[in-house]
Formats: structure tokens, sequence, C-alpha cells
């Protein structure tokens, strides 16, 4: 996988090389740069069991004495709310942390799986392995390192909390409804395709009613990490993207903010 990826990249940066000697930007006019984050800020949905939300503390804005504008602020936010990743460590215990995640885990072709039209009639839709055998029918094999993204529909709902995570209860996770993976199309993916990621636009892989986690721990146990909570899913086609997640490098973190965004080709 990890050839793989080297040569989509290098396709990518090919242009980029002129008499072999003399490295310049890559045209991005061949591509459409899509953002695949929501917005850091007060209206950020988190976990309703989160001790805290996102907050912006201004610590400098205006002129200052010598008469140059200077602005600073602090930030304090939950590792896992917005657009963020699901380290391995978050439910496997010795396994990585969001800082000890490969990068080629973070750059890699995308495989979007669009189940939106099953989810908008069932809100607690799980991910089958027929809708996987359905779309290697139709697209080819699930390549090992692939970034599988289920695209359910749900970034439709933020940031409204009751309507994205079906319950708005402060502190009580007891009452979720969204679509998620499933358990047995998570081990298809994860166990025999090798990929090397999972991620949703909705705030959990595992669907919102589910109480022990098992697309959560299947993912860990092979230290495959999770994209939550992804935006503008729609926009991407089902193969040909490549996707570059890059988190906040946390030494010991269980996940973080991420910034996701998508290469996807014009032709």
């Amino acid at each position: 996988m990890k050839a793989t990826v080297l040569a989509a990249l290098l396709a990518c940066l090919a242009p980029a090389i002129s008499a072999g000697t003399k490295l310049q930007a890559p045209d991005l006019a061949d591509y459409q740069l899509i953002d695949l984050t929501h917005t850091f800020d007060a209206d950020t949905v988190y976990w309703p069991t989160a001790p805290s939300r996102f907050r912006l503390e201004r610590l400098d804005f205006g002129k200052t004495d010598a008469g140059y504008f200077y602005s600073a602020n602090s930030l304090c936010t939950p590792e896992h709310g917005g657009t963020h990743i699901d380290a391995p460590l978050h439910f496997g215990e010795r396994m990585r942390s969001v800082a000890e995640i490969p990068l080629e885990q973070l750059v890699a072709p995308a495989v979007v799986l669009d189940v939106s039209a099953a989810a908008a009639t069932d809100p607690d839709y799980r991910l089958t392995p027929q809708v996987i055998r359905d779309f290697e029918k139709q697209f080819g094999p699930i390549e090992p390192g692939s970034m599988v993204i289920l695209r359910t529909g749900w970034s439709r709902f933020w940031p409204d909390p009751k309507s994205y995570l079906g319950d708005d209860t402060p502190g009580d996770a007891s009452r979720l409804r969204f679509p998620g993976f499933g358990a047995e199309a998570a081990r298809i993916l994860v166990e025999q395709r090798k990929v090397g990621v999972l991620g949703i636009d909705t705030a959990s892989i595992d669907f919102g009613q589910s109480k022990k986690f098992m697309v959560h721990r299947i993912a860990a146990a092979a230290n495959v990490p999770g994209l939550e909570n992804l935006a503008n899913l729609e926009r991407l086609p089902p193969r040909g993207a490549i996707l570059i997640a890059l988190p906040m490098k946390i030494r010991g973190g269980s996940g973080g903010p991420t910034r996701v965004i998508a290469l996807v080709p014009n032709h």
C-alpha cells in the first residue's frame, strides 16, 4: 500500500518537476481541493458526556504600544469533538496514540461507500457486508491501506445536536440515534481488506445506539484510526480521491482535532 500511495502522490507531483532538477509547486488547477472539516467554534458538536466544549479565549487583540497589530488566543477542547481522529489508543490498551499514527495511514486513497439513501429511512442503519460486496463488484477491490469513508448524509444536520446526535440531553449518551459501521462489515474492512482508516460523517464509527462499541474495538485492535464528524462527503467520488488527515500531534493522546482535505482529479 505504501507503494500505491507513493505512486499516486508522484503522479500528482509529476508536472511539478522541470528539467529534472527544479521542483515547483504542483498545478492544483488539475484538482479540486475539498475541505472535509467542520469549523471549530462555539457550536461544535461534542459527545454528550464530554466535560467541556470548544473554548477560544482572547489573550490579545489590537494595537500594541509599539503601534503594530497583534492577536493571540488560548484554546481548550476535549479530544473527541468536531472533525477529529480517534487514535487506536482510544479503545485499545497499548495501541498507538495520535502522535504515533504513521503518516502513510494519514495520506491515502479514499473509498467512499454511499449509504445515505438507506440511512435516510433508518437512523439506526449499520453498514452491511453486502454493501461492501456490491461496491467491489461495481468499482473493484478495496485495496489495503485505503481510507474507507462512510457517507450517511448526516452532516446535513450539523451543528444542531438534537438532529445530529438524535438526542441533546446533557451528560446522557443512552438515547443517541445515528447510523454507523456494522461490526461484521468492520471486520471485513479491517481484518480482510486491511484498510488503513475508517471515516464517517456522524459522531461515531459505531451507530448511536451502540453500547459495546464493537467497531471502535475491532479497528483499535488492528491499529486502525477513525475519522469522525466529516463534512462535504457528497463532493467525493466513490474512488479516485486522495485524503490527507492531519491531527494535532498530541503525545499520548487518544485523539484530537483534525484537518481533513481531499484532492479530487478534475478529469
